[in-house]
C-alpha cells in the first residue's frame, strides 16, 4: 500500500525558513512526478514545487527563488526547503505523486496524496 507522510510544518516569522519532508512507502519505483501543493481554506489547492523522475524541477512565480524541491531516493523522501517566507505562504502543504507534469509546480493525474502539514507564517 502506497503512503505519503508529510512532516516539518510549524509556525515561523516572516523571513524565516522551514523544511518540509515527505516520507514515501510502498513504491517499487520513484513516481514519475512528485509535487508539493498548498491549500488555504476556501481556495483551491495549488502546486508550489514539482520534481520529475529525471530531477527536473518547476516552480510557480510566487515561490520561485525561495522554495527548493529535492528528493532522496535512498531515504525514499521528498523535501521542500522554504526560505524568505511570507504571510501568503501560510497554508496546509501536501505531498503528492502523479503520472504527468502539469502547470508550473504541479503534477496531474495524482494517484496519491499525503494528509498534509500546516505551515503558519506570522508577521
Amino acid at each position: 500500500q502506497v503512503q505519503l507522510e508529510e512532516s516539518g510544518g510549524g509556525s515561523v516569522q516572516v523571513g524565516g525558513s522551514l523544511t518540509l519532508s515527505c516520507l514515501t512507502s510502498g513504491y517499487s519505483d520513484w513516481p514519475y512526478c512528485m509535487a508539493w501543493f498548498r491549500q488555504v481554506q476556501g481556495k483551491e489547492r495549488e502546486g508550489v514545487a514539482r520534481i520529475l523522475r529525471d530531477d527536473a524541477t518547476s516552480y510557480p512565480d510566487s515561490v520561485k527563488g525561495r522554495f527548493t524541491i529535492s528528493r532522496d531516493s535512498v531515504k525514499k523522501s521528498l523535501y521542500l526547503q522554504m526560505n524568505s517566507l511570507k504571510p501568503e505562504d501560510t497554508g496546509k502543504y501536501f505531498c503528492a505523486a502523479g503520472r504527468m507534469y502539469g502547470s508550473r509546480g504541479a503534477c496531474i493525474g495524482i494517484d496519491n496524496w499525503g494528509k498534509g502539514t500546516l505551515v503558519n507564517i506570522s508577521s
